[in-house]
């Protein structure tokens, strides 16, 4: 199947690139409510799933047991920006652990925020694991083992206990089997299973819902996306797109990007799952179809209808800040 263009890209009056992709918007039943493209084909959701990886965390008491704040759990869901307060708040759970940087195994990268490389860097600091934009979910990880009585040492394998349990809460919830014959590695290490964008929508309207899941997963969700909405710079960072959106609109969405274009949702109010793959992986195409969904289901007022709208086809401009173009839903996107 051919998927539609979803976004166009435009230089003056001309259109100069296109996006496509596929979109599903499924409802707790696992009905469709909206759909675009094959949505039955599998995709790698990547970090676009860290809050259902976060289900195990919290659903078994582990956060409970070791004190973990609204704050570290929103964390153990973010792709954060290595900024201060990301680095600090994952060695904030690791010391309640009795541990340090040397137990996470996602590697090092310098902050994505650049003025927090630029700071970094400038004090002659180098960047560790803390800076890891997934810092959050390893330190999650850890907590989970230790609350296991296990060795945390190797928790990015997929037969190490903590990553069978986080394995079997991706499957509870998406209804995909994942199996070792058809995993791939992630960026920071663990186990990555392809699923059917269908799948990956309903496992958000289930995650926002809690419907058609177990009792205590459906507690967790509640208190991650309270989490979440009451920090959501700790699930991006400054002027990063989820942070903007979710402290904009509260509890009302739910939305994580993952990478290669993918984004997933959840619109607890209506009960609906969001999942979409721009076939490219353009993330600034990912966003605007996120946007657009947005705008299509949920009521806004008119503050935020003017930043959806400036969201949804933000303007281009070359160095020297002169208008050359925008970016914009196709027709498709917006029947």
């Amino acid at each position: 199947m051919n998927n539609p263009v979803l976004v166009e890209v435009t230089r003056g009056d001309q259109v100069e690139s296109r996006h496509r992709g596929a979109l599903a918007v499924v409802d707790a039943r696992g009905s469709i409510v909206f759909s675009l493209g094959d949505i039955e084909h599998s995709v790698f959701p990547r970090s676009a799933v860290k809050a259902l990886q976060a289900l195990p965390l919290v659903a078994s008491g582990a956060a409970e047991r070791y004190g973990l704040t609204p704050a570290e759990i929103a964390l153990a869901c973010a792709s954060h920006s290595g900024e201060p307060a990301h680095a600090q708040t994952a060695a904030g759970v690791l010391a309640k652990l009795g541990r340090d940087v040397g137990c996470l195994e996602c590697g090092s990268h310098w902050p994505m925020d650049q003025k927090a490389a630029r700071e970094l860097a400038a004090g002659g600091g180098e960047p560790s694991a803390l800076h890891n934009n997934c810092s959050g979910k390893h330190s999650g990880f850890v907590c989970l083992a230790c609350a296991m009585d296990v060795d945390p040492a190797g928790y990015v394998r997929p037969d190490h206990k903590v990553q069978e349990t986080v394995r079997g809460a991706l499957q509870e919830m998406t209804g995909a089997r994942h199996s070792s014959e058809n995993h791939g590695v992630d960026g920071c290490s663990i186990p990555s299973y392809p699923v059917p964008l269908r799948a990956l929508a309903h496992g958000f309207a289930k995650f926002g819902s809690g419907t058609s899941m177990p009792a205590d997963y459906a507690r967790a969700a509640d208190q991650i996306r309270a989490a979440v909405a009451a920090h959501p710079f700790m699930v991006a960072g400054t002027g990063r797109f989820d942070t903007r959106m979710m402290s904009e609109l509260g509890a009302r969405v739910f939305m994580k990007t993952g990478a290669e274009g993918v984004y997933c949702a959840a619109f607890p109010e209506l009960g609906y799952g969001v999942a979409l793959k721009c076939d490219d992986g353009a993330g600034r195409a990912a966003e605007i179809v996120m946007a657009s969904m947005i705008r299509k289901f949920l009521p806004l007022d008119a503050r935020e209808t003017t930043l959806l709208e400036e969201v949804t086809a933000p303007v281009q401009k070359n160095w020297n800040g002169i208008t050359v173009g925008n970016l914009r839903p196709a027709r498709e996107l917006l029947a």
